[in-house]
C-alpha cells in the first residue's frame, strides 16, 4: 500500500512539474507578445504625432488662403466674415410636442392626512 502511495505521489509531482514547465513557457510567450504590442503602440503613436504635425502644417490659414486664391476660378471660395453668420433668433427650431409639465405632489401633506 505504501509503495502505491509513493508511486502516485511521484506521478503527481511529475504532472505538476510538467504543468509548471508549460505555464512558464506560456507566460514567457505572453510577455514577448506584450512587449511586441507595446512596441507597435509606440510606433503607431509616433506615426500619429507626425501625421498631426503634418496636418497642422498643411492647414495653416495663410496656406489655405493662398490655395483658395489660386483656385478661385474653380472653387469660388470667399473668405468668411462675421456678417456671414446668422443670429440665434433667425434659427427655426422644430416645434416640441411635449406634454404640459405636471406639478409634483407634496407627499408630506398626503402622509399627514393619512395618519389622521
Amino acid at each position: 500500500m505504501r509503495g502505491l502511495f509513493y508511486v502516485l505521489s511521484a506521478l503527481a509531482v511529475m504532472g505538476l512539474a510538467f504543468w509548471a514547465y508549460r505555464e512558464n513557457y506560456r507566460t514567457q510567450q505572453s510577455l514577448r507578445d506584450v512587449r511586441a504590442l507595446r512596441q507597435q503602440i509606440g510606433d503607431i503613436r509616433e506615426a500619429l504625432s507626425i501625421q498631426r504635425a503634418e496636418w497642422a502644417y498643411l492647414n495653416r490659414p495663410e496656406r489655405l488662403q493662398e490655395l483658395a486664391e489660386l483656385n478661385f476660378d474653380k472653387l469660388q471660395l470667399m473668405p468668411l466674415r462675421p456678417r456671414h453668420f446668422g443670429e440665434v433668433d433667425q434659427v427655426a427650431f422644430p416645434a416640441t410636442d411635449l406634454p404640459p409639465v405636471i406639478k409634483p405632489i407634496d407627499i408630506r401633506g398626503i402622509l399627514a392626512e393619512a395618519q389622521q
